[in-house]
């Protein structure tokens, strides 16, 4: 009979809310949750047909779809022990052009999605003392070129954590998850545009980040930021305490891509191409 380390709580029983529970994290971090004995209910734009868990149809960019499958939601599990805010898109979306549907979106899923389903269940939080464990991303502190409303969408997301930490930390605890890249569907859109990350980031395996966002819910402490892989921590505190070097690695990296025709016929790096190919 294994023992839980003193650190960490018994997940048998807790009752867990997953938003993006169909995609490749929500997925798997219900699966983990269930083996462990906890009561899981997921929500997701497009459910499966195998869940491993019951998963709500719900879009989390609707006000009211947000407020009645929240309810619907811990109506079954009857209160909320652990809200693990995972639902997040990504996409192409260069800084120098104008906001566009994309960033739209990007904005109100990954953002706004977070807000109005933590609003919709601040207050079985705080009946619990539960925990809130958001899943961010290295982009939040590291930003990526031609990735800007991803990466906004998610340094926001931290700077809402925080504010949200301030007034209901008294009685639910809030933890930031920040995974580097994993490869998934997220992906799609942002290869498809001519932009793959390959050679931009280094993927990491899909069961660090479960291992992480199951430390961040069960710990006995709500910790407040947590990295993913020992790299992902190096690249934090430099992004943190040293931006401008990590702005010259990354601006390093992009030329170098740029000058081996990485973006070459991509229609949202034609600027970026351009310039550095002008440059002296």
């Amino acid at each position: 009979m294994s023992t839980l380390p003193r650190t960490r709580r018994d997940a048998r029983g807790l009752r867990v809310l997953v938003t993006g529970a169909s995609g490749t994290f929500g997925r798997a971090i219900c699966a983990r949750l269930a083996s462990q004995g906890a009561r899981v209910v997921g929500l997701d734009l497009a459910p499966g047909d195998d869940e491993p868990v019951e998963v709500l149809p719900c879009d989390l960019t609707d006000d009211t779809d947000v407020s009645t499958n929240v309810a619907a939601a811990l109506d079954r599990l009857g209160g909320l022990d652990l809200l693990i805010n995972n639902a997040g898109v990504g996409g192409p979306a260069p800084a120098e052009h104008p906001p566009s549907a994309e960033v739209r979106r990007q904005l109100d899923v990954n953002l706004l999605g977070t807000w109005r389903t933590t609003a919709a269940c601040v207050d079985a939080l705080v009946a619990a003392r539960g925990r809130v464990v958001i899943v961010s991303s290295r982009m939040a502190v590291m930003q990526l070129p031609l990735a800007a409303a991803y990466g906004a969408s998610k340094r926001a997301l931290v700077a809402y954590a925080d504010a949200l930490r301030l007034e209901i930390g008294t009685h639910v605890g809030v933890t930031c998850v920040y995974p580097s890249a994993v490869r998934s569907p997220i992906h799609d859109s942002t290869a498809a545009a001519g932009l793959s990350l390959e050679g931009m980031s280094a993927y990491e395996p899909l069961d660090g980040v479960v291992d992480t966002v199951l430390r961040a819910g069960l710990a006995r402490r709500a910790r407040r930021d947590l990295t993913t892989t020992r790299r992902g921590a190096a690249e934090f505190f430099l992004a943190r305490h040293l931006p401008r070097l990590t702005d010259r690695v990354i601006a390093r990296t992009l030329a170098a891509r740029v000058r081996g025709d990485a973006f070459d016929g991509a229609a949202p790096a034609a600027g970026v191409v351009r310039r550095h190919r002008a440059a002296p």
